[in-house]
């Protein structure tokens, strides 16, 4: 019998009535809907945003995809989830391990435990990175599916609930570096909601239009036009939509458009000597053509004999550099594990990003682009928008204290006006 109310990590949710579709839009700086708004591209966020709900939440820290999807589908912090980057180092073999994998994942996520309880679940994404771990859990034997546009010509019964996803959407496999990669995640959640009728859909996109281009950019007003009209077919279809992000974005550049880059492995060496630390950037994962493994955080791990307190003293006035924390400092400010975390996280300003040695960055994917990219706190806003009002005490809780991301399933599955 399905429920029709699950507790998961701590938040009591109600079995939808109708279709619930949470999409996070990689990348989706509340500065794109701003613009939209103002140039009339994006009519049906601009209505829910008037006549449904709308707030600009605090995003998980450090502000990179995979730790925010985590909270956003847990509805708890990284502290809880476990996730808080893409990379971090093993002190044992001093060798940096991939975050990725759902053994990392410490709690379940909302879709999972409706999923096990006969409720009819989706879950898709850009990149199979995120696949794995949002899949941890989930039961595919009751009509559930679970797959990634990346990987959508390699979908089985068994590890996926669909076969022939590309035949199924009718479309080609979209490439890794565009807009279509993300479309073809709204368009595969349409085609499932119009046929199966599931109960949740999480479709989660990928940033590379933000990356490449500002607000305004007839590049981005058209990508934020065509997914528009798609959220605008999800209600049409009678489903509740809520849109939220993972993670804002930013120009990171000197004034000639050059990057403005803190190279702070080179800084360590010089410093302390070749060995002495590790400097890893948890922004790295397998395609970095458009940002270069270049973010706004990153983590520094000390060895033989070096100090925490040394390197912070040491980096503390470096320009570009806007906080320079303790391992415990960095895990109580931003509600992180500290199991994962280095001895010193290192945050770059708005202008800035922080990358390891200059040797081991290739910026030549950029194509001619200026660098936009994110980790740090200028890139922790996102914003949540519900097509439909919510109920009084939901509302007078946005207005009172600012909300985080990870509540945007309360508010979708709770939160709305029946």
């Amino acid at each position: 019998m399905k429920a029709s109310s699950l507790t998961v990590n701590g938040t009591a949710y109600r079995r939808p009535d109708h279709p619930v579709v949470v999409v996070c839009i990689d990348g989706g700086d509340p500065a794109y809907i701003e613009h939209g708004v103002a140039a009339g591209i994006i009519p049906n966020m601009e209505r829910w945003i008037r006549d449904g709900f709308h707030t600009v939440a605090h995003g998980t820290m450090p502000s990179f995809t995979c730790p925010n999807n985590m909270s956003i589908v847990t509805g708890r912090p990284a502290s809880v989830h476990g996730i808080s980057g893409n990379f971090y180092l093993d002190r044992a073999t001093n060798a940096p391990v991939v975050m990725t994998g759902p053994e990392l994942l410490k709690v379940d996520s909302v879709m999972s435990e409706f999923s096990r309880h006969g409720v009819q679940v989706v879950s898709i994404t850009a990149k199979d990175k995120l696949r794995r771990q949002l899949q941890k859990g989930m039961d595919l034997t009751n009509g559930s599916v679970s797959f990634s546009s990346q990987h959508a010509d390699r979908c089985t019964m068994e590890e996926n609930g669909i076969e022939d996803a590309l035949g199924f959407v009718g479309q080609p496999l979209p490439d890794m570096y565009s807009a279509d990669l993300s479309l073809f995640v709204l368009d595969a959640g349409l085609k499932l909601l119009a046929e199966r009728r599931p109960d949740i859909l999480y479709l989660s996109l990928t940033d590379f239009i933000q990356h490449a281009h500002a607000p305004g950019h007839p590049e981005a007003d058209r990508f934020y036009a065509e997914m528009d009209a798609r959220f605008g077919e999800f209600e049409a279809l009678g489903a509740t939509v809520a849109l939220t992000a993972d993670h804002g974005m930013n120009e990171k550049t000197n004034d000639d458009g050059t990057p403005c880059v803190v190279w702070l492995q080179d800084i360590l060496d010089a410093e302390f000597g070749a060995g002495a630390s590790t400097v890893i950037c948890p922004i790295t994962d397998a395609f970095v053509g458009h940002h270069g493994a270049l973010g706004g955080f990153v983590r520094v791990y000390c060895h033989e004999g070096l100090s925490g307190q040394r390197v912070i003293e040491a980096i503390s006035d470096v320009p570009g550099l806007e906080q320079v924390l303790s391992r415990e400092d960095v895990a109580r400010e931003f509600d992180l594990p500290i199991g994962p975390e280095g001895d010193v996280a290192v945050l770059g300003d708005v202008r800035t990003v922080i990358g390891a040695r200059e040797v081991d960055h290739d910026l030549d994917g950029l194509k001619g682009h200026r660098l936009r990219t994110h980790g740090s706190v200028h890139e922790a806003d996102v914003p949540i928008i519900l097509s439909r009002p919510v109920r009084d005490e939901y509302a007078r809780r946005a207005e009172d204290v600012r909300l985080h991301s990870y509540q945007a399933f309360d508010y979708a599955f709770n939160g709305v006006v029946d």
